[in-house]
């Protein structure tokens, strides 16, 4: 750490590189997590029956993963804090709405010119947010309980002043009590086990299951459509578009064909232990994409590449994991998985901070062509609002196929993650419900009203030097400029959002290296933590064809097992979240 102050982790060698920032999390385990459930509350979680599945499997709302906490980050419990709760406060108004987030939509935000990442895919982004909808839900804004913000005369916002509604409030805080700062509920499980695609609540999860063999219910390659909303019936459907379908649906997938290979290795199963069972082992295969191929994807530096790989396999690499298997129960040498459980200094839940730096929406472009995957021709050119919501679901068909959108995704870029790069659309959004929002103006909004610090203060509380200057954030003197201008030249109202957006990112990386501080944290956290990641990682739990399963397979065979027709496409190609290749 003594070293960082010198010479930052990325311009080190890769070896000394990744032991920086094994010292780094090390000292963030200690000093940056805070538990929320010190705060009284006037109900606890209310917890299932304890019986044998629960105990042996995963449950859909996350209950009895710590068997001695059994309510710990299960679904309707409290995010978490990574900065200390007494700094936790949102401003009063007017500081709250200074300056207006709607002005830093517009003179921040707003895409210039399409800015493409062109060392990615836009599965990429469809993947991330994927993940977010496993992780962290933080419900329906609240009606006629709004955040007013006043806006220019000129301003062309179809109402004035433009109304935010609130997050909803953590309904067990003690009324009228001045006992710490907001706190906010998590409707999905906190743990990494699949609820987008299987759901956070038993009630859910049957509503998908077909009864048989444990599987899904899928036909045909599409997920069922739900009768109720329009769009596709699965574990977890808000902000709903094709990108989402497409993973949805490849996992749903892949769910039905482990559930295939268990039974013709233990025939005698009887349906729950098929779906259990491969409910499992398809979640920790996430796990291991995200962690070994979008995350290195996203963040091309070589001791990235090894810190990532090392959180899965350990320093040992995966060749020697397969051949001798653990060397050590130390997560350093053997990697997270099959390590003993930890929780370090507070029990687990996701984090504010962490949701906040997932805040990825430039990813997204403003239209896209999507292509026949054998002649190259474009089959559709779209605006990206007729590829959400209830839309989405109509562009697949007769002369568009599903294999058609996938290698459309495969070939064309996302966004790169910076200021002047927000999607258009998302700045004047009118969703299924009729509700319009600005998506820029709102992310800010929300990260001031649940007490995410602005950036000079998140950064000195996740130990790094706050910026001196306006020229110190960003190497783009006219973003310099124009941030000196939003924020009034004070360098202390710079919102977190702004000041990671005008970073100039660790060579090879897509996003900030501030975000990537909490990502250092969190994303070992997510494993350490869950005893089907750690003590329960293990054969007797998830058969040894699972084991193989998790081991043997990548976003690239899980692809070609249900479409091999992309085989072409992925000639040349190692990471499925990188462009693909061009077959025509």
């Amino acid at each position: 750490m003594l070293l960082n102050r010198y010479v930052r982790w990325d311009r080190l060698p890769t070896l000394l590189g990744a032991l920086n920032l094994h010292a780094y999390r090390t000292l963030q385990r200690e000093t940056n997590l805070y538990d929320t459930n010190t705060i009284p509350s006037t109900t606890t979680p209310e917890l299932p029956p304890r019986t044998p599945a629960r105990l042996q499997y995963r449950t859909s709302d996350g209950s009895y993963n710590d068997l001695a906490h059994p309510t710990m980050a299960m679904a309707g419990t409290r995010f978490a804090r990574n900065v200390p709760l007494d700094r936790a406060y949102p401003d009063p108004e007017p500081a709250l709405i200074t300056p207006s987030p709607r002005t830093v939509s517009l003179k921040l935000m707003t895409r210039d010119q399409f800015q493409p990442a062109t060392t990615l895919n836009l599965l990429a982004a469809a993947w991330i947010q994927f993940q977010t909808h496993d992780w962290f839900n933080h419900g329906q804004p609240q009606k006629n309980n709004d955040i007013v913000i006043p806006l220019q005369k000129d301003d062309p916002w179809h109402e004035h002043p433009m109304l935010i509604p609130r997050t909803p409030a953590d309904p067990t805080r003690i009324p009228g009590a001045n006992d710490g700062p907001p706190t906010y509920m998590n409707p999905a499980s906190h743990w990494w086990d699949g609820s987008g695609v299987y759901g956070s609540s038993e009630a859910n999860t049957k509503q998908l299951r077909c009864g048989v063999d444990g599987k899904l219910t899928v036909s045909e390659r599409r997920l069922p459509i739900d009768p109720a909303s329009g769009i596709s019936l699965t574990g977890f459907n808000d902000n709903w578009w094709i990108g989402l379908g497409l993973l949805h649906t490849l996992f749903a997938l892949e769910h039905n064909a482990i559930c295939d290979s268990l039974r013709l290795q233990y025939p005698h199963w009887t349906d729950d232990q098929f779906f259990e069972t491969a409910r499992l082992i398809n979640a920790a295969l996430m796990a291991k994409i995200h962690t070994i191929e979008w995350t290195p994807g996203i963040l091309a530096h070589p001791t990235l590449q090894l810190g990532m790989r090392a959180n899965w396999w350990g320093l040992a690499e995966e060749r020697i994991s397969r051949i001798m298997g653990r060397l050590s129960p130390n997560e350093a040498i053997s990697g997270i998985p099959g390590s003993p459980v930890n929780h370090h200094s507070a029990p687990y839940a996701l984090t504010e901070e962490f949701a906040s730096v997932y805040r990825l929406h430039p990813l997204l472009p403003d239209d896209m062509q999507i292509r026949s995957l054998n002649t190259g021709a474009v089959l559709k050119q779209l605006t990206f609002p007729d590829l959400l919501g209830k839309k989405s679901e109509g562009v697949i068909e007769d002369q568009v196929s599903t294999l058609d959108v996938l290698y459309s995704f495969g070939t064309s870029y996302p966004g790169a993650i910076t200021l002047h790069n927000y999607p258009r659309f998302m700045q004047d959004l009118t969703l299924d419900n009729g509700r319009r929002l600005d998506l820029a103006a709102t992310d800010i909004m929300r990260d001031r009203e649940r007490g995410i610090p602005r950036y000079n203060e998140f950064r000195r509380l996740i130990h790094l030097p706050a910026a001196t200057s306006f020229e110190s954030i960003t190497s783009n003197p006219l973003w310099s400029r124009e941030m000196r201008e939003v924020y009034d030249n004070d360098l202390e109202k710079v919102d977190l959002m702004s000041g990671m957006y005008a970073e100039t990112p660790p060579k090879g990386f897509g996003f900030s290296d501030t975000a990537f501080r909490i990502f250092v944290l969190m994303a070992s956290r997510r494993l350490k933590s869950d005893r089907f990641f750690t003590t329960d990682f293990n054969a007797s739990v998830y058969t040894q064809l699972g084991m193989r399963w998790i081991e043997d397979n990548t976003m690239i065979s899980v692809l070609l097992r249900h479409y091999p027709e992309l085989t072409p496409a992925m000639r040349g190609v190692q990471n499925a979240f990188a462009p693909w290749t061009r077959v025509w």
